[in-house]
């Protein structure tokens, strides 16, 4: 694990600064371009180190992100997505342009191929495909589009998040999720994890749809539905929590501090997506990993071959999860 001191030394900060960023201080004043350099050295530091740098030049790939620069701020797991993209296609030999949700894609035909990164609606989709047909998307299922794809597992580590629980004594379970949609405002489906949590909880008779809210995937939305769930749940809060995300969960956890409820003794807390900031909380965070560094590596590799191939087949790679408990969880 890298420390705080690793972090402040590579975005050339100070160590205060580094433990108030990944915590999401509110109160801190700080450039979005501090703020990236601080969060690319953190998970840049919990990558693996094994491959040196290709240096000869193999053409141009582009990177599409479905959010913002300052967005990606907000949700790490998308910038964690892209740094292992940019990692192994630079090991590869290639040069990579990024774009950001706001940048214009006109140069993106210019481009060997196109990696794309979130939840697009079919209009963009379509976009893409006429200014360039070699695509491979991350985080969503384009199968349907004849577009190769990596994806994570979800249902798989809600069940061990839940099991989890209920082997600590907790039966009392509520989750913070979020709901998403595309950039030209196309609202997306349910939160597969809010999905499959429900399934499950039903099936034993131990869904309680009072625990069960919907926010963003942003730290200010994650304390508001806490402070919400405190309101109007004072005398029947639930013991346990799974939140859909880490930056939610830093919320969450503020929340809980302001209200003096201790974490996990009164509540416990297990996020999703294990980014490098659930590292730096206070109490650690519980997270279920989502190897974000091996989805870009398939990503890139997936695409490298398909430029190669005289037949191009459409597939889909989806990547598995493990728990990763810390002190936010009995």
């Amino acid at each position: 694990m890298a420390t705080i001191k690793d972090i402040a030394q590579l975005a050339k900060v100070s160590n205060a600064t580094v433990s108030r960023v990944l915590n999401y201080d509110q109160s801190l004043s700080v450039s979005d371009e501090t703020r990236q350099r601080i969060f690319e050295a953190a998970e840049s530091l919990s990558y693996t180190k094994n491959t040196k740098k290709n240096n000869n030049h193999r053409g141009r790939i582009a990177i599409v992100e479905w959010y913002t620069a300052t967005e990606e701020l907000e949700d790490l797991y998308y910038l964690s997505i892209r740094l292992g993209v940019e990692k192994k296609l630079q090991e590869l030999g290639f040069e990579v342009t990024r774009f950001f949700q706001n940048d214009p894609f006109d140069t993106l035909f210019d481009a060997a191929g196109v990696i794309v990164i979130g939840k697009y609606s079919l209009g963009q989709i379509t976009r893409l495909k006429k200014l360039n047909r070699n695509l491979v998307f991350i985080d969503m299922n384009t199968l349907d589009y004849e577009i190769s794809c990596v994806m994570t597992d979800f249902k798989t580590p809600v069940k061990a998040v839940v099991d989890h629980f209920m082997a600590s004594g907790l039966t009392k379970i509520g989750m913070l999720t979020g709901q998403e949609g595309t950039s030209d405002n196309v609202k997306l489906g349910t939160d597969p994890r809010s999905t499959h949590f429900k399934h499950y909880l039903k099936k034993q008779n131990n869904f309680h749809p009072e625990w069960l809210l919907t926010g963003d995937f942003t730290p200010e939305s994650g304390y508001q539905l806490i402070t919400q769930l405190l309101h109007e749940q004072a005398d029947n809060l639930p013991e346990a929590l799974f939140i859909a995300n880490d930056a939610m969960a830093v919320g969450a956890l503020r929340a809980l501090h302001e209200a003096a409820i201790k974490v996990p003794e009164q509540l416990s807390l297990i996020s999703f997506n294990d980014t490098s900031i659930c590292q730096y909380t206070f109490p650690t965070l519980s997270s279920v990993k989502v190897y974000t560094e091996r989805m870009g590596q398939s990503a890139a590799e997936l695409l490298i071959k398909q430029l190669d191939a005289e037949q191009v087949i459409p597939q889909v790679i989806t990547i598995g999860t493990s728990l990763t408990l810390r002190n936010s969880s009995k």
